[in-house]
């Protein structure tokens, strides 16, 4: 299997002198989303998880309701990339021809070969979880737990996270990719293996984009966290999909968009 990160050669400058040096980089890799042997999406990613991001990307494109959908899973490597395949339940792939992706998409491209304005600007009809008002400290705490798991992130600087942080349980799950769509997409995947709901915060470490409200209203996330600032159309998504949207996290702050009913104090 390719792998997530591999060494290669650099020169290194510092302080005008110059010097030969290895360095980690992230691997990027075309996935090919493929159901039941039709491919429905190639997109850019790091070839880590990929069982997570097939499931996770057919949960939040609205693919399939659920990871009982899914019959089989293969990873298969080729020539030109990976293929994600995902046999489905009898009758589910007939009818996706009509919405297959046209294009392949670039790293962590969200809306990449989406033909129509009705499908770029969707709505999630999933119920979001239910979770108690949470605490200025607890966002603080949840962000801070992220950056300690991003192994890959550590080892290339160049990769996204996401993860989901419970308030009694702490940060449960964590998955990187050079694509932040790709990352949460891993997210989405993991939870739905697992059969547990995304109730907590939903941690990002990218801009927050209409696309990654789209795909946190399909997980049932009620409250996103992120550590840059969001676009306009992501706050109007948020606000129409009752999430929580708080971004720019910072040790000593953050800020809220949407929903502050979703905060204490």
């Amino acid at each position: 299997m390719i792998q997530a990160s591999k060494s290669v050669p650099a020169t290194r400058v510092r302080e005008g002198s110059t010097d030969r040096v290895k360095r980690l980089v992230a691997e990027e890799t075309p996935v090919a989303i493929v159901h039941d042997a039709a491919t429905y999406a190639v997109m850019m990613a790091t070839p880590l998880d990929l069982q997570d991001f097939a499931i996770g990307f057919s949960l939040t494109e609205g693919v399939i309701d659920a990871v009982s959908d899914v019959r089989a899973f293969e990873a298969v490597e080729t020539a030109f990339g990976v293929e994600a395949r995902l046999w489905l339940r009898p009758g589910l792939a007939a009818g996706l021809a009509g919405r297959r992706r046209s294009m392949a998409g670039p790293t962590g491209c969200g809306l990449c070969g989406v033909e129509s304005l009705e499908l770029a600007l969707r709505t999630s009809p999933r119920a979001l979880a239910q979770i108690a008002p949470l605490s200025i400290a607890q966002i603080q705490q949840a962000m801070a737990a992220l950056e300690p798991a991003q192994a890959l992130g550590r080892e290339t600087r160049a990769v996204h996270a996401a993860g989901l942080w419970r308030p009694d349980q702490g940060l449960v799950v964590c998955r990187e990719d050079v694509g932040r769509h790709n990352a949460v997409d891993k997210v989405a995947g993991a939870l739905a293996r697992r059969g547990e709901a995304a109730d907590g915060v939903l941690l990002l470490t990218s801009r927050v984009s209409v696309e990654l409200v789209q795909k946190a209203a399909a997980m049932g996330a009620p409250v996103i966290a992120a550590i840059s600032a969001p676009t306009a159309l992501a706050i109007r998504t948020a606000e129409a999909t009752g999430i929580t949207l708080i971004a720019v996290v910072r040790p000593d702050g953050f800020e809220v968009f949407t929903h502050p009913e979703g905060l204490v104090g």
